[in-house]
């Protein structure tokens, strides 16, 4: 009798199994929840074991007289040592502030021109709104250079002079032209479109009820846009925050080039003699992303909603800017967005026909007999003035970069696009399982860690005697894909959620397979936002660096091997790199909008 129970009781689990991996979007949580378990989880224990370890040849082991073994020697030293404040204060400080200034520029920036744009009658809007989003496109480090290229001189950094310097002979002060302000500036204009994304969304997709019961009411406008829709765009405004100060505290190309000392620039100047230290800085910038992923969840707790209790529905009418304000305030947008858009585009271009990449002084004395061709043209140099290089269009490093770096970016989007889509689907047909969403979370947790910090953790998993993938397309492909699963799944989760159950479950009774209703249904009807998830990666793939930058060797991707002429001082081939880089982006962008339709700015109200 006992044994008959047991029989029956597996008997029913068995059963609930059978059920339960039936459907394939439990399937799915299962093999990702565990995949985005070990590559979320390994490389954070191995870099947080790398912190306890003794590295032969490095101040851990001179400290502890070992070659071997472990010790909380980085620890003591790092945070207790002469050097502390050099080491660790000082860049964490640092590190802080440009995160929170650069939310703060890229929030009132983006929001500001988003408000304009859908809120206004503001003239020239289908450009601006178009040019406004291509500092995001672009490279993060193109302002950044542009910015030196402007406002560097001879007299205040020591450097070859700026544009304005050699044209006006304006001396851009030094706090101007690097540390914080420069930085944080930088960034700002390069997330704000990011920004402008997020809140023009929400304020042109906002339900006019709201707006049209506080002025029925006689609400004064100050407190409509204070009471009313000021908290109606919070939840876009903390999403921006949660990408964007995250995205800043990893950035090590615009604190390297605008000469600002970040745990990201620190890191890398002690990985080679402090390799443990260098460790627990990456383990600081982790923390910070896994506490704002916190915040998030506590803001997401916490959010109120809103209900109208008069009015109709309807359209507020645009705020009138006067005959005069519409045309000045789109002719000011208009020269701001050429700075940070056009320009840096044609400053990369002319730098590569500069005898001395960065000395402007040709335009103050009128003589362009001194461009050259050079930098661009050159065969077979072994030993002449391009330190024994080809010129741009002969270089086989350049060009085997370029080979790379498309790779790379194919690979990382095919791979995190399916998979960040499956698992926005899953997520979205079981959205009240616990399990789905530690899956989602775990899926979105690598895109909260700086860059730099994925980075290194698996530098550190895969650069060992027993898995050594340093320097493969393997690793890059691997450490793209995890960085980038979010950007598919939460495109994917967004749309999925807007699709109706009974669309699925009428191709179900039809006794349709899952891949002909994925195939033939849901991906044709939510394919922008799924090709969206596709593209975001390849993008950000092309001009990525802080993430790429322990993990490879110059010639093997562009973003490196840029970094690497720069340092050899080569910089019409680095503003070479920086312009095909943008042209490439912008093409594959054009395209994808020609074929699909699909735009970064699309429906906010760049008509």
């Amino acid at each position: 009798m006992e044994q008959t129970t047991k029989n029956k009781s597996m008997a029913i689990y068995l059963n609930k199994l059978k059920t339960y991996f039936s459907k394939p979007q439990n399937v799915i949580l299962l093999l990702f929840g565990i995949t985005a378990t070990f590559s979320t989880v390994a490389p954070i224990v191995a870099i947080i074991q790398d912190t306890f370890k003794i590295h032969p040849g490095t101040i851990d082991a001179h400290l502890t007289g070992r070659a071997a073994g472990y010790s909380i020697v980085n620890y003591t030293d790092l945070f207790t040592s002469k050097l502390a404040k050099t080491n660790l204060w000082t860049p964490m400080i640092n590190t802080v502030l440009l995160a929170v200034f650069t939310c703060l520029i890229s929030i009132v920036f983006g929001g500001l021109f988003a408000f304009l744009i859908t809120r206004t009658n503001l003239k020239f809007k289908k450009y601006l709104s178009s040019i406004f989003i291509f500092p995001y496109i672009m490279p993060q480090w193109t302002l950044a250079v542009v910015w030196q290229n402007l406002f560097n001189s001879n007299a205040v950094t020591g450097t070859s002079n700026g544009l304005l310097a050699s044209l006006f002979g304006f001396m851009a002060p030094k706090w101007w032209c690097q540390g914080l302000l420069p930085c944080a500036l930088v960034l700002g204009l390069h997330y704000a479109p990011f920004a402008y994304i997020m809140i023009g969304g929400i304020f042109r997709n906002m339900d006019a009820n709201l707006e049209e019961a506080a002025t029925i009411l006689d609400t004064p406008k100050w407190k409509i846009m204070t009471r009313v829709t000021l908290p109606m765009v919070k939840p876009a405004i903390l999403s921006t925050i949660l990408l964007v100060f995250g995205s800043a505290m990893g950035s090590y190309p615009v604190p390297h080039y605008l000469g600002l000392t970040t745990l990201s620039t620190k890191y890398v100047s002690m990985n080679s003699k402090y390799t443990g230290e260098a460790s627990i800085l990456a383990i600081i910038m982790m923390i910070f992303g896994i506490l704002i992923l916190g915040m998030n969840q506590m803001s997401l707790k916490s959010r109120k909603s809103y209900t109208t209790v008069t009015g109709k529905s309807g359209q507020i009418s645009k705020i009138n800017l006067g005959k005069v304000g519409k045309y000045l305030i789109g002719i000011v947008l208009i020269v701001i967005t050429f700075f940070t858009s056009i320009f840096p585009i044609l400053s990369f271009a002319i730098e590569t026909f500069l005898p001395n990449p960065g000395d402007y002084s040709f335009l103050y004395t009128g003589n362009l007999s001194n461009l050259t061709t050079k930098w661009w043209l050159t065969r077979g140099n072994d030993a002449g003035a391009l330190y024994g290089q080809s010129g741009i269009l002969f270089n086989k490093m350049i060009w085997k970069a370029f080979g790379g770096t498309m790779l790379v970016a194919i690979c990382c989007a095919l791979v995190a696009g399916t998979i960040g889509t499956l698992i926005g689907y899953a997520v979205s047909k079981n959205r009240r399982s616990k399990w789905a969403n530690y899956v989602n979370n775990m899926a979105f947790l690598p895109y909260l860690m700086p860059s730099l910090a994925v980075g290194a953790a698996f530098f550190i998993l895969f650069s060992n005697e027993k898995i050594n993938l340093f320097n493969t397309y393997a690793l890059l492909i691997i450490v793209g894909t995890v960085k980038y699963i979010p950007f598919a799944s939460r495109a994917a989760l967004n749309s999925m959620l807007q699709l109706s159950g009974e669309i699925e479950e009428a191709a179900i009774i039809q006794d349709l397979s899952w891949f002909k209703r994925m195939f033939r249904i849901i991906i044709p009807i939510q394919k922008s936002s799924i090709i969206s998830g596709y593209m975001l990666p390849f993008m950000t793939c092309l001009r990525e660096l802080s993430l790429f930058l322990l993990l490879c060797t110059q010639g093997f991707i562009l973003s490196t091997t840029l970094d690497y002429f720069d340092e050899m001082g080569l910089y019409a081939f680095s503003s070479a790199i920086n312009l095909i880089l943008i042209v490439t982006i912008l093409i594959c962008n054009t395209l994808v909008n020609k074929i699909t339709g699909a735009s970064l700015d699309e429906g906010i109200g760049g008509k």
